[in-house]
């Protein structure tokens, strides 16, 4: 089953994926399901190959949300993506993703490529969610259908992080000062 659509609405903030740039990251939605991955049998084979449980992980992106639990490391979003938003997680930490929920990533991933991953534990990061151009590239390729772009997300985004202005978003000003 696809990203949910409305998993802001549906879910709520388990984690935070700092930029190392101190200024960005991106929120981790839960709870996590069992998906796509945990049907996939390249997946099921490279977590027992590693030694590591295969568990619910959550959607990692607001604006440009991707669904590590139907992500199964096809790696074309990160191919098909012209400003490099996504990199592959463990091309910087080499950990279990559930490990991810609060992590620090540089966001330098140089391998921009489907062969780039360590292998299908993987997941593609949108570490650069900023970096967005809104161009859709990955909705379309991702065999999965794991990923969400969405820019009115970013309501969501400010209000998990608290910088919401209501004043703004209704497109009113406000009233002028009396003289």
């Amino acid at each position: 089953m696809p990203i949910d659509a409305d998993f802001p609405k549906n879910h709520q903030v388990i984690g935070k994926h700092q930029h190392s740039d101190g200024e960005h990251f991106h929120f981790v939605w839960g709870p996590g399901r069992y998906a796509e991955a945990a049907e996939n049998e390249e997946v099921k084979k490279a977590y027992e190959a590693r030694g590591e449980q295969l568990v619910p992980l959550g959607v990692h992106g607001t604006m440009v949300a991707l669904d590590w639990d139907s992500c199964i490391a096809d790696g074309a979003c990160i191919e098909a993506c012209p400003v490099q938003v996504y990199q592959w997680y463990r091309s910087e930490q080499d950990v279990p993703g559930i490990e991810m929920q609060n992590a620090t990533s540089a966001g330098t991933g140089e391998d921009h490529s489907r062969d780039g991953r360590k292998d299908y534990t993987d997941k593609s990061d949108p570490i650069r969610e900023h970096d967005c151009i809104w161009c859709m590239a990955c909705v379309s390729v991702c065999p999965t259908q794991a990923i969400k772009v969405d820019q009115s997300n970013l309501e969501f985004h400010e209000k998990a992080a608290g910088t919401f202005n209501e004043a703004l978003a209704k497109g009113s000003a406000p009233p002028p000062h009396a003289h």
